[in-house]
């Protein structure tokens, strides 16, 4: 859809000029007059004050996107809830665990599917996949950079095919087994 154009103080004047010289076909009606151009309102919030060398945190926390654990507590619970509770207190043992500590993207994505089809193959149903808190490497500039780059990814690509299809729940491990530096993953039994 087009913006309005609103009319110049020249182009207003000569329309004005040519509407006193037309004859209206219905004179029931009134002659509206065109709508002014509305004003744009000043922003409710005032802009903060800044002076050259002050120091801004930027790490402070943003609303655009839930953190991990929040998006994954919210996750409908797929698997039994009697398991689901004694997964989450941190009393079930994992079968096997999977460390990414120190892989770059590209290296965890390969060993991640390797090690979740390989498990669900073997028969396994709860394994650990440790992705640590990750380092703080906000390095001052204007867009923030993550905290903990394979910690945000790995849920993602766990969602993702074809990790989805052998995956039941996804949690944040329990702190005896790391953490929000880990994940519980349950997952469906072979078929």
């Amino acid at each position: 859809m087009r913006k309005p154009r609103h009319l110049s103080a020249e182009e207003r004047a000569l329309w004005d000029k040519v509407a006193e010289r037309t004859i209206p076909m219905e004179p029931a009606k009134v002659n509206t007059p065109l709508p002014q151009p509305q004003q744009k309102r000043p922003s409710k919030e005032p802009i903060p004050t800044f002076k050259v060398g002050q120091t801004v945190d930027h790490r402070k926390p943003h609303d655009i996107l839930p953190g991990i654990s929040d998006r994954l507590s919210r996750a409908p619970v797929n698997m039994d809830r009697k398991f689901y509770g004694k997964m989450t207190r941190g009393k079930l043992k994992p079968e096997a665990r999977l460390d990414l500590h120190g892989m770059t993207l590209a290296e965890a994505h390969p060993e991640l599917v390797a090690f979740i089809l390989g498990s669900q193959s073997v028969g396994r149903r709860l394994v650990l996949v440790i992705t640590g808190k990750g380092k703080d490497r906000d390095d001052g500039g204007p867009i923030p950079t993550r905290h903990g780059v394979l910690r945000h990814q790995v849920p993602q690509w766990l969602a993702l095919p074809p990790l989805s299809q052998a995956i039941l729940q996804v949690t944040p491990a329990h702190l005896k087994h790391g953490g929000h530096g880990a994940y519980y993953v349950y997952l469906r039994r072979s078929r």
